[in-house]
């Protein structure tokens, strides 16, 4: 059993220059989320007994003979009979049996929250482990989805869009670890659970047949931001990271719009949340808070640890919670805030109750974790969920 992180890109990828072997048309750099908020587990078991392949995902079963789920079982496998030499290690896992696998997520699957991200992350460190895989596996992950590749790594991640044909060196690499920017946290504003109307696959094939800007994006603007990006980091400039994430959200969300038909991922709401944060660093005369918006209507903020607490607050008062006051911050805890009447006057427009379902408090966090308490396996000894 094993557990996987999910990542939030802060230089977008979007589109496939190789659909099957998921190769992207640019390189990429996330930031991986701490599992003690948001994480999915997965328990891979094989054995003689088992009469198929099954898979369960957050309790129901799934067909197991989805394509990519299939090229992560097979790449698997071929790196353990290729450490095994062919030969027949009798105290091995036999690779002939079938096997079962189960995860869950504990947060909204398809929501534009990177499950996908994580679940194939899981699914790969799990198998990798039932057979004793050891190998560098983000090119397995990426199998699975292109995004599980980052998820492989704890901390600052880069995905290197590769030259290869094949993809061999389409991998992910830890730019800097989880430890490096002790103060650095994160605000998932969840507005909505909902599956979104256009999935990233179909919607990033469309954006590459028809959009000029996402080619422009891809050769001439992604390289560059990325050289930024990584120094930003390194020099835990929040200004500059937080400037640059802004405008590669914003971006990324233009090739959508550039896409024929466009593609909205973006809400009324996200704009909402997208002109709070500019109000509220304008207020302050420098960058506070930055977003990012993946595949989906849900806000990522990043701030400094002792901007938090006021932040918190200020959504707080722009969109009321409904009904789950107490349950409205989840996560790390958030300490209280007083707001000035400026701020509340310079900030805090029309407010919008109920809309943000809650938020999520977070920092970075480690790669893929071993699971050693037999009570967090999700198979029985029957090898059902």
């Amino acid at each position: 059993t094993c557990t996987a992180p999910v990542n939030i890109a802060v230089i977008k990828y979007w589109g496939k220059r190789d659909t099957d072997l998921i190769l992207p048309i640019n390189s990429s750099l996330s930031v991986t989320l701490h599992q003690d908020q948001l994480k999915t587990t997965t328990t891979a078991a094989a054995s003689r007994d088992f009469t198929e392949d099954r898979l369960w995902l957050n309790g129901k079963e799934e067909d197991v003979g989805h394509p990519r789920v299939q090229a992560c079982l097979r790449e698997v496998r071929r790196l353990a009979r290729k450490r095994r030499g062919g030969g027949e290690d009798t105290a091995a896992l036999s690779l002939s049996y079938k096997i079962h696998i189960a995860s869950e997520n504990n947060f909204p699957t398809a929501a534009g929250l990177a499950s996908s991200a994580a679940g194939y992350a899981c699914l790969v460190s799990a198998l990798a482990r039932l057979y004793g895989v050891e190998e560098e596996l983000s090119e397995v992950a990426r199998r699975g989805s292109g995004s599980a590749c980052r998820s492989m790594f704890g901390g600052f991640v880069q995905w290197q869009r590769g030259e290869r044909p094949d993809g061999t060196d389409s991998l992910a690499l830890q730019v800097a670890p989880e430890t490096h920017w002790p103060e650095l946290r994160i605000l998932v504003l969840v507005v909505s659970g909902e599956k979104k109307p256009v999935g990233s696959t179909a919607g990033m094939q469309t954006s590459v047949e028809t959009s000029p800007l996402l080619k422009h994006r891809a050769e001439v603007v992604v390289p560059e931001r990325l050289a930024q990006m990584m120094k930003h980091i390194q020099e835990r400039n929040f200004e500059g990271f937080g400037q640059l994430a802004m405008r590669d959200s914003n971006q990324f969300h233009a090739t959508c719009l550039d896409t024929f038909p466009p593609i909205f991922y973006l809400t009324d709401l996200s704009r909402h949340i997208i002109a709070l944060a500019h109000r509220y660093n304008a207020h302050h005369g420098h960058t506070k808070v930055a977003y990012t918006f993946d595949a989906g209507p849900n806000a990522v903020i990043f701030a400094l640890a002792d901007t938090v607490a006021e932040f918190v607050e200020v959504v707080r008062r722009s969109f009321p919670p409904a009904t789950n006051g107490d349950q409205f911050v989840r996560g790390l805890p958030v300490g209280s805030a007083v707001l000035s009447q400026e701020l509340v006057a310079a900030v805090v427009t029309e407010p919008l109750p109920g809309a943000v379902q809650y938020i999520l408090h977070t920092k970075p966090g480690p790669g893929p974790q071993l699971v050693d308490d037999p009570s967090q396996h999700l198979l029985g000894a029957d090898g059902l969920p």
